[in-house]
Formats: C-alpha cells, structure tokens, sequence
C-alpha cells in the first residue's frame, strides 16, 4: 500500500476523531456503523460488508470481507433527524413541547489493508453513540432543559486467518466522551477493547464478538437543580461529577450465503445497562437487540439491502413514585421530581423497532456508491408521581438518511 496514502488516511481519521456525533438507536448506541451495515438493520457479526462494519461489528471479519485480499478505505455520513416531544406537569403547571435539537451529521471513516496473507490491519474513526434534547428556550415547568450526550470511537484493528474458515480479530480503542447537561459540555477519554471470531461452515459463517464498557467520569458537569431551598443540596450552587459507561456489548450472529447473490445475516446483542455506571444510577435495564438483515445483488454493479431492528425500551417507567424522595446518584442527593424528569424527558432512549433499507452501486470496478435510510417508529414513555401531581410524558421517532463512498485497490 501507498505510505503517503496512508499517511493522509490516518491524518482524515484523526480530524474525524474529534468531531462529536448526536443521537442513536438502541438505548443511546447507533444500530451500526456506515450505510451499509445500517442498510442491513446494523447485522455484520457474521458477516460484515465492509471494512467500518468489521471494525465495528467484529473484527475478525476483515479477513473475510469483498476486499480481501486487497485494500479497502470506506468513508460514510450519516444526517440524523429525531423527533422528540413531551408534556411535563408540576406545580408550576403543565406544558407541552417539541425539542429544537437540530439534525446531526455523524462521520465514520474506516481502511483495511493486508500486512501479509494471514494478517490483516485496520483503523476507524465513527461516532457511535449519543443523545440529547433541547428545551432551552421553553419556560417552566421544562426548567430550561437541555441535555447532550455525544461519543466517538478511535479503533485500530487486527485480525488473523487461522485457516481458510476461520479467523479471529481484536482491537483497542480510544472513545471521546462530551457530555452537556444545559450547564456547559465536558469532555474526557475512556478506553476500551474488543475481541470477535467468524467460522464458516460451507455457506454459513457464524460469528461472535465481545466489547468491554468504557468509563468516562465528567467532572462538575452539573449542578443537580442545587442553589434552591427544597434541594437537598442547597447552601450554596454545587457542582458535581458524574461517571458514564458506555456498556458492555455482547454479540453473536449467523449469516447464510447460498450464492453470490444473496446474503441473509441474523444477530443478537446484549447490552447490560443496568450495570453500566450513570445508566444503572437513572434505572435503565438491560437490552436484547434482534438483527434480521438481507442483501440481495440483482445486476452485477447494484445490490440492494433491507434489515430489521428491535431493541426493548431500556428506560423504566416509575409510576407512583414518592416526590418528597430524595434519589442518591453517586453520592448527589437528587429531589425525585428532579430525578424523573431528567430520565423521562432529558434521555428519552425508548424507540424499540427500525425498518431500513439501502443499495450499493459499483461506478467502477473499485469505487462503489452506497446509500441507507433508517425509520425508528414513534414510542412513547409515561409516568406520574403517586398523587399525580409530577407527571411525564415523551415520544420519539428518529430518521436517518447515510451516504458512504468506498474504494478498493
């Protein structure tokens, strides 16, 4: 491979590195990485189809994709558009509003290339995981409400062809967390691991892939409503940290290719987020995601793809909580309608099923076009307090429309 082509890959990567993505799918993480992967409901476990979707996926699936023996350097954007809205009720009154977050623009960029006939390398850049609303300019009972959340991944990779059906792949990563409770952004470094195997029996591959959480604590990231007299903390404006853990991923997939037309890929994953520190604090419970995706080439230059996602709602409901309790979040004593609306109305991560589809077109022979579009369906999360008086209420509904560019040489 070209050394000055590598250099500028690794230059694009960097620059991406640092460029914060918003929103996501199941729970606070994207269903998958690039338009093609997302095409395809975000299956790749088994049998990713191109070089961001094995570094994201499994990293043992850069020894199987299209571009092996070769190279491959894919670059993808994905426009994300969330619909958030919700009524809040206190003593203030009761208001109904839409949140004025605006679309986001969330990059990935990924390259694979050969380092001798049994190893392979890999780098990528993505975003991965966010979420946010913004009530700023929404008077009370909202409180001015704004919340950010925003993650990138910077991931080399490597795998190793055991044999000519299997291989094994792992890489480290680098995540920059940025996180805005209406207060001002903080951001930290966390990192992490992961480690993914694919076998293949004649036309079925079978794959797994474990990722570790990856902690990042935000210091004096918000004050937690104190400064007024029914908090517990008041006495005087307190800033306190707060610890978020993007959650472990635990994921196993199966892909069937009867020719080289068609590919139909199932998966599943399990995140655990109740036990993810900042998640298991705002009572989350843990997810299974089931994958159905199909990618089916009708003209040797065009392939079209479809997928199905379905993740259950993580975020409890509490009805009938107790407004005079006070809620211990790593040591901050938080009133419970303080407490509830920032879980209900500031993290609203309750979509459960998406509906995608997408194609790829091969201009030439190395360069390929690849289009996605992803619909969360509208769901809807509620809750009161047990004499009704705190009561909310959000919905969320999420498009995306992604755009990738891939070269093989």
């Amino acid at each position: 491979m070209n050394k000055r082509f590598l250099k500028h890959i690794f230059i694009l990567i960097m620059a991406l590195a640092v460029t914060t993505p918003a929103w996501a799918t199941n729970g606070t993480n994207l269903i998958g990485v690039g338009p093609t992967s997302r095409a395809m409901g975000g299956a790749g476990v088994a049998a990713p189809q191109d070089a961001l979707s094995a570094i994201f996926d499994n990293p043992a699936g850069m020894c199987f994709g299209a571009y092996c023996p070769g190279s491959e350097f894919v670059f993808g954007a994905t426009m994300f558009s969330p619909k958030v809205k919700s009524t809040v009720k206190n003593p203030a009154g009761t208001a109904s509003a839409e949140s004025q977050m605006k679309p986001s623009v969330i990059p990935a960029v990924g390259v694979s290339a050969p380092i001798n006939p049994k190893w392979r390398f890999g780098i990528g850049a993505y975003g991965i995981s966010g979420m946010g609303v913004d009530y700023k300019n929404e008077a009370a009972p909202y409180g001015d409400m704004f919340t950010k959340l925003e993650v990138m991944k910077f991931a080399p990779n490597v795998a190793y062809m055991v044999n000519d059906n299997f291989s094994i792949g792992a890489n480290i990563s680098v995540s920059y967390q940025n996180l805005d409770l209406g207060e001002g952004g903080n951001h930290d470094y966390g990192y992490g691991a992961q480690i993914g195997l694919i076998y293949k029996v004649g036309q079925v591959s079978l794959g797994a892939a474990y990722t570790t959480p990856v902690g990042v604590t935000h210091k004096n990231v918000s004050t937690f409503g104190s400064g007024t007299p029914n908090n517990p903390n008041y006495a005087a404006k307190t800033w306190f940290d707060l610890e978020l853990e993007s959650p472990a991923v635990y994921a196993g997939g199966i892909a069937w290719e009867p020719n080289r037309d068609l590919l139909l890929a199932f998966d599943v994953k399990f995140l655990p987020w109740s036990s993810a520190a900042g998640y298991k604090d705002f009572d989350w419970d843990d997810q299974t995601v089931f994958i159905l995706g199909a990618q089916y080439r009708v003209t040797p230059k065009i392939a079209l793809r479809a997928g199905y996602n379905y993740g259950n709602n993580p975020v409890k409901e509490h009805n009938g909580f107790n407004p005079a309790q006070n809620i211990n979040v790593q040591g901050t004593l938080i009133p419970a309608p303080t407490y509830e609306q920032f879980r209900i109305i500031g993290f609203p991560a309750v979509v459960e099923q998406h509906a995608t589809a997408g194609l790829s077109w091969s201009i030439t022979p190395t360069v390929i076009i690849d289009l996605s579009l992803m619909h969360a369906f509208e769901q809807e999360i509620s809750q009161s307090d047990i004499s009704n008086t705190f009561s909310q209420t959000s919905s969320l509904e999420e498009t995306s429309m992604s755009f990738g560019l891939t070269w093989r040489f």
